[in-house]
């Protein structure tokens, strides 16, 4: 499921993420045991890697359902 994009900052010293609320308050939750709850994201890490060095604009942040 889509949940958001990753894209570098302008000044290029940072990635910023741009999450969905809707589809945030959509996704799966797991909770540790210290009864922290949190929700489980993947970016491709070469993806990822292709907007660090500029050669991708954006790459898109996920949940993988089971």
């Amino acid at each position: 499921m889509l949940v958001g994009f990753v894209r570098k900052s302008n000044a290029g010293r940072a990635v910023k993420l741009s999450i969905n609320t809707s589809s945030f308050q959509d996704c799966a939750t797991y909770v540790t045991s210290d009864g922290q709850t949190y929700v489980q994201l993947v970016i491709s890490l070469n993806a990822l890697s292709g907007v660090i060095e500029g050669s991708r604009a954006v790459t898109s942040i996920n949940q993988l359902n089971d």
